[in-house]
């Protein structure tokens, strides 16, 4: 017996759905390797790409964008076309890709670390761990100011390493993990308001900014949700979010650290001084004292639990749709297969 088109788009999204749900176990129990990570590798080719594309100007910084991402829309569309009626291969495919884009395990396992060396009074390890969550220059840092930092991190990149690519995957499959991750890392290798980056690297922040739009907001929203794991409230949470978030400078980040500092009861912002000696002055969020040791404990578990509501999330709302699409519900035609949606 044959499927039906509406069937067999069905049968994707529930693919797409158990690759998600399983790439965010492997996340869990399957450490990122010390060397040859994807992202990684990715990151290396656009450092060498970078050397021989570099000019100081808006256009040619919009090229090497394309350049770096176009590839990865097409490799993963087409690993989803070939893997298209191989429903097991999907599966394992959506699976890896989770894995390899998603890093709120590592996040979290970062913030726990951080919480310990902070709980034994052991600046000189706080300080060199620092580095693996922001670029903050860590020597002058106190306990209170290298809490600040983790909770800070913790809060946007569970957007960005968790919420935004199981977003992009529910929505876009395959093309929409990789190029999600790619845009991400552009951001954060030459998205900087400094003399080399600020022209060249523009159009990848501000499409970084794009894709993240949504996903910071769901990571706010999700938050509060989760606020009663860390000892909030999820009305008050919610209503500091609404009024606060637009204090930050990111169009993206005020909605996660927002949400964190009212989850947590802390307060975030203030002075940041970068390597370089570049300093930023953020504004306050939150109305409580700077976070402790026990608050970044709290703020890390905080990335774990609003990871696994937007996992449970995605995988719902696929089976949902998956679910209508086989008793007869409306597909949309940007679903059907190009020779159906011709029709």
């Amino acid at each position: 017996m044959s499927i039906t088109p509406r069937r067999h788009v069905a049968v994707g999204l529930l693919c797409r759905a158990a690759g998600l749900g399983l790439g965010v176990v492997a996340d869990r129990i399957v450490p990122d390797p010390q060397t040859h990570h994807p992202v990684a590798a990715f990151g290396t080719a656009v450092a060498r790409l970078e050397k021989t594309m570099y000019a100081d100007s808006v256009r040619r910084g919009t090229l090497f964008t394309a350049t770096c991402l176009t590839p990865l829309a097409v490799i993963g569309g087409t690993i989803d076309r070939l893997t298209q009626r191989r429903p097991v291969l999907r599966i394992a495919t959506t699976a890896l890709a989770t894995w390899a884009v998603v890093g709120s395990a590592s996040l979290a396992r970062e913030g726990r670390a951080m919480a310990d060396h902070l709980a034994n009074d052991d600046l000189a390890a706080a300080r060199k761990r620092l580095p693996n969550l922001c670029g903050r220059a860590p020597d002058a840092l106190d306990a209170a100011e290298i809490a600040r930092g983790t909770v800070e991190s913790m809060a946007e990149n569970t957007s960005d390493a968790a919420v935004a690519s199981l977003w992009w995957g529910a929505i876009a499959g395959l093309p929409g993990l990789l190029v999600h991750r790619g845009a991400n890392t552009l951001d954060a290798m030459i998205g900087h308001h400094n003399d080399r980056y600020e022209r060249f690297g523009k159009v990848a922040a501000h499409f970084d900014d794009i894709v993240n739009w949504v996903p910071a907001r769901l990571t706010g929203a999700l938050a509060a949700v989760c606020a009663p794991t860390v000892g909030g409230d999820r009305a008050t949470t919610w209503r500091m979010v609404r009024a606060e978030h637009s204090h930050h400078p990111s169009p993206n980040g005020g909605w996660c650290e927002s949400a964190w500092a009212a989850a947590l009861g802390v307060q975030l912002g203030g002075r940041n001084v970068y390597y370089g000696n570049r300093v930023e002055f953020r504004p306050l969020l939150g109305s409580g004292p700077r976070p402790d040791a026990d608050k970044t404990a709290d703020a890390a578990r905080l990335v774990t639990t609003v990871t696994t509501t937007a996992t449970w999330c995605a995988i719902t709302g696929l089976a949902s749709v998956a679910h209508l699409l086989f008793h007869g519900g409306v597909i949309p035609r940007n679903l059907l297969p190009r020779s159906q949606a011709r029709r």
